[in-house]
């Protein structure tokens, strides 16, 4: 198994492979899971620009010099969920898959999310890779779901990993 290195996103090139895992990762995961003319609109350019809006509390993870995964975390946004901690974001490019890095990420953002007692995050219906690794990790339904719009109607459910 290959060595990656995880750490938290600081230079310039760092953010531009967090945009470009971002960007490349929606590609291969939301194909028919979405609206494709929706898909469409979610550039590598706009993703870039995102990972410079918002380059706080971003872990990456690195194979060399290439970013091959990230981690987006915080607290909560839900103001329904007090000492909660959020994933906002977990993708790794397809090749890299089933290789650990994943699980990497998370774990090292559970590192950054101690202080809270709940971790909660939201999946897009469907994506059942992405479900049952979450399971994997403790996280469990928690009959929360929520829909969003992105082109089309979608839903995303809430899974919630407590102590």
């Amino acid at each position: 198994m290959r060595q990656y290195t995880i750490k938290k996103m600081e230079t310039a090139a760092e953010m531009q492979g967090k945009g470009y895992v971002h960007w490349k990762s929606w590609q291969e995961t939301y194909s028919g899971l979405i609206d494709e003319d929706y898909l469409k609109q979610m550039t590598l350019d706009a993703c870039i620009e995102m990972a410079e809006k918002w380059p706080d509390n971003l872990i990456v993870a690195k194979d060399g010099e290439k970013v091959i995964g990230f981690v987006g975390y915080g607290p909560s946004q839900d103001p329904s969920l007090s000492d909660c901690g959020e994933i906002f974001a977990l993708y790794v490019l397809e090749d890299y898959q089933n290789q650990k890095v994943g699980y990497n990420l998370i774990q090292a953002a559970f590192k950054e999310l101690s202080a809270f007692r709940r971790i909660t995050l939201w999946v897009l219906k469907g994506n059942d890779k992405a479900i049952r690794f979450y399971e994997r990790v403790g996280f469990k339904a928690d009959g929360t779901s929520a829909e969003i719009k992105l082109g089309t109607p979608a839903v995303e459910l809430r899974m919630m990993l407590e102590e």
